[in-house]
């Protein structure tokens, strides 16, 4: 039996307009160049308006909620602004200035939110900065509101391993991430009751100038207490929950608790559909509910990275207390069911969350969904392979669609059946039939007009706003085929921020394996500030690397050795300097077969 919230529940409207002062009027928020990065009024048709037929109502209703924008008083003291980016920016009063939480995605929208908290409660300057974790829609914006030249002398407080896994993050599958945070996120889908409304966690990430200020103090363990500016925090370590390195925070003064994104007003995402490693559901329940313990009956006011707040004490632990069995409900029957011998897809198709949960408002499905996360529960554990002999060495899906195609009669009348089971309301299986088309004959005009109208029938039907954006960006794609890959390799951003290990482990993951296999060479790096020297070995299309042990410096094999600093080295890689002058021992085209072979850019011929 499946369960619904009321729609006549109107505490989460109550909760998101709460402590209003003041919004952003017109919420448009462009760059240094004038190109718009943020625009939260398009969202306007959202407002007031009854929920059309090509929405579902309650994924309807959460965009109704996450497009409230401006500044809000969350309790004496601390202050949102929410609305002007897919995360919020929090800003707690010190006693000499302010002490900013999670700095949104870019520098523009963080900018903009501390001038609208400014402007109606004075020009203070910022005396601290945290991260509630390591995903980028929370310290992106870090410029904004610490601009350069800035003391940085301010505590800046992470969890710790922030820094490796923000600049690890999407860095060596960063290409192909991108691609599918562009399907999951609608980034090219029109703003409007038919098309994009919205992402679940809030509306859409923002597109402006992304930043990183390291931090200077990095918290190690839960009960670590700080005071900054004034104003006592006490600390909870969430590892490996939500993202690898995040961690919950708690004012005693304001009897405030920040959750960061472990407890957010829909469903997570144990698996994300843009490509992360799985999250692990058991600790992440686990430490909601040493949340609930720590500071359940203590605090007044819950409020987090995303969405809105909840007051009251019964509320807050009501409310983590759920998401604690939400998590826990997902990962243990899943286990339970994969023990009994099902797959993950029969998991999660017999999937039902018990009556409470259905009925909680907080556990519905607009972000994460009960189907992936089953899944991705599943894969944490067993991997892709189902245990089912006929699924161990498929066709890959073009040469499989041309073998169904030839079975079905034909592509007309793949089509054709497709038609068929669409109309009759089976659109999951005539995407299946159409999908097997577009996989042997990408170009065929009536299968893709064909499989567009079906993935925007799904779309309309969807709970999950991911699963709307990417129906809806499929169908987009259907109509009007995204201009294919460049055939040259596309230019490689090597970032300073990265340790020396990510930085070649991120050389080794573009390295072009086929073309590299006939070279053989080593070359070391000797790097000055950190006196560390590195070995790079180029045999049978692999790139390998070490520190250099002494038994490297007995064997003197390198082709070329490069003394110079880590900011030089960047540099070249990004294909804007030289080597420096009296630097380099050996053949310096060696480094430079070794760019063209990752798809570096190339330096300027004159600094060759």
């Amino acid at each position: 039996m499946t369960f619904s919230p009321s729609f006549n529940d109107r505490t989460d409207f109550d909760n998101a307009t709460r402590g209003f002062i003041h919004a952003l009027k017109p919420c448009i928020i462009r760059n240094s160049s004038g190109r718009v990065v943020w625009n939260n009024d398009e969202y306007g048709f959202l407002q007031d308006a009854e929920c059309p037929a090509t929405a579902e109502p309650k994924l309807w209703r959460q965009g109704q909620l996450n497009s409230i924008q401006g500044l809000f008083q969350v309790t004496d003291g601390i202050y949102q602004i929410r609305g002007f980016d897919l995360s919020n920016m929090t800003v707690v009063e010190g006693h000499k200035g302010v002490i900013v939480i999670d700095p949104l995605t870019s520098v523009e929208c963080a900018a903009a939110a501390l001038a609208l908290y400014r402007e109606h409660r004075g020009d203070r300057p910022v005396t601290g900065l945290i991260y509630s974790h390591s995903h980028v829609d929370h310290f992106g914006g870090a410029q904004g509101v610490l601009q350069q030249g800035t003391n940085t002398s301010i505590p800046i407080i992470a969890p710790e391993g922030f820094m490796a896994e923000a600049t690890s993050e999407n860095i060596y599958v960063g290409d192909a991430m991108r691609r599918r945070a562009g399907y999951m996120y609608g980034m090219r889908l029109p703003k409007g009751p038919d098309g994009h409304i919205g992402c679940g966690l809030g509306m859409m990430p923002s597109s402006g100038t992304m930043s990183l200020i390291p931090p200077n103090v990095s918290i190690c363990h839960t009960g670590e207490k700080r005071t900054v500016d004034g104003i006592r925090i006490e600390f909870q370590m969430v590892p490996e929950t939500e993202a690898p390195a995040e961690m919950n925070f708690y004012f005693p003064e304001h009897k405030a608790l920040c959750i960061a994104e472990c407890a957010t007003h829909c469903l997570h995402n144990i698996i994300t559909l843009r490509g992360a490693l799985v999250r692990d559901a058991k600790a992440w329940a686990r430490y909601l509910d040493e949340t609930a313990v720590l500071y359940g009956q203590k605090s007044n006011v819950l409020f987090a990275g995303h969405n809105w707040p909840t007051w009251g004490q019964d509320e807050i632990v009501k409310f983590i207390s759920e998401q604690r069995d939400l998590y826990t409900y997902l990962h243990d029957q899943t286990v339970r069911m994969m023990n009994i011998g099902l797959t993950g897809i029969e998991i999660a198709e017999r999937f039902t969350l018990p009556p409470a949960l259905q009925m909680a408002w907080h556990a519905q499905g607009f972000y994460g969904s009960v189907s992936h996360n089953v899944k991705g529960i599943y894969q944490r554990y067993l991997g892709w392979f189902d245990g089912n002999p006929a699924h161990l060495w498929e066709y890959p899906a073009a040469e499989a669609g041309q073998r169904y195609i030839d079975c079905m009669g034909g592509v007309d009348e793949v089509v054709r059946k497709a038609r068929k089971y669409a109309s009759e309301g089976d659109s999951r299986f005539a995407v299946t039939l159409l999908g097997h088309v577009i996989a042997a004959h990408p170009e065929h005009k009536e299968s893709r007009l064909a499989l567009a109208s079906v993935y925007t029938k799904l779309a309309y039907g969807c709970e999950n706003a991911t699963w709307r954006n990417i129906y809806l960006s499929g169908a987009q794609d259907m109509h009007s085929p995204p201009p294919p890959d460049r055939p040259e390799p596309p230019k490689r951003e090597y970032r300073a921020a990265l340790s020396m290990e990510q930085l070649l482990t991120l050389l080794s993951v573009q390295l072009d394996g086929p073309k590299a296999a006939t070279e053989s060479f080593t070359i070391d790096l000797d790097l000055q500030e950190q006196k560390q020297s590195w070995r790079l070995i180029l045999s049978n299309g692999a790139l390998t690397y070490r520190i250099k042990t002494d038994h490297d410096r007995s064997i003197d094999t390198s082709g070329l050795r490069l003394t110079l600093t880590k900011k030089e080295l960047v540099e070249i890689l990004n294909g804007g300097g030289g080597i420096p002058e009296n630097s380099s021992e050996g053949d310096v085209s060696l480094l430079f077969k070794l760019m063209r072979l990752v798809g570096a850019s190339m330096p300027p011929a004159s600094l060759l």
